[in-house]
């Protein structure tokens, strides 16, 4: 019964939203969120390895989960 369930599930996401996320495209996000924050001024050289390492982690875990 719960694989017939997840059968359904998966029948009912997009084909693109199935396919596997590659740690470039994971980095590239990483990248243009990290681009953002920097623009706006949230960002500076003394916390960026705390923040971008925040940040992958939380894309990483959003698009592997």
């Amino acid at each position: 019964m719960a694989a017939a369930k997840q059968k359904n599930k998966e029948e009912n996401i997009p084909e693109p939203a199935r396919r596997p996320v590659s740690d470039e495209a994971i980095l590239k996000v990483t990248k243009e969120v990290v681009v953002k924050f920097i623009e706006v001024g949230r960002l500076t050289p003394a916390n960026f390895d705390e923040t971008f390492q925040n940040i992958y982690k939380t894309v990483h875990n959003a698009v592997r989960s």
